[in-house]
């Protein structure tokens, strides 16, 4: 007898799924999750029209210390835009914009999640 586990998605993968279905119905297309490259990884790559926007996920369960992005500092930042320049160069379109934008999640163990969707977040460097 084969049994077939079905293992509950952790806590940072519940938000990622609640942020692209945030992106959905803000009018995104989805082009690729957990998209890596070398030893970055793109949370979200999305295109909103003319534009391909990299969206980093940051979930929390309370906005009671600090912000989820608030979390995205400098350095994160870096990693982000390095994935995203190979991004470019495997898929260049010279039509399109380029932005970085965070998804916070705020996920309570009671009650219905709270989705911010901050667009330009920052820009590369």
């Amino acid at each position: 007898m084969i049994l077939f586990w079905r293992r509950k998605a952790s806590y940072g993968q519940r938000g990622e799924d609640i942020a692209a279905r945030h992106l959905r119905r803000q009018g995104y297309t989805i082009l690729e999750r957990n998209a890596r490259f070398g030893k970055y990884e793109i949370d979200i790559i999305a295109r909103e029209g003319d534009t391909v926007a990299f969206v980093e996920v940051k979930t929390r369960r309370s906005n009671d210390v600090t912000a989820p992005e608030d979390s995205v500092g400098f350095t994160k930042q870096r990693h982000i835009q390095y994935a995203a320049e190979r991004y470019c160069a495997l898929h260049p379109d010279p039509e399109a914009y380029y932005r970085f934008d965070v998804v916070s999640v705020i996920l309570p163990d009671e009650g219905k999640p709270c989705v911010t969707l901050l667009r330009n977040a920052f820009v590369a460097r």
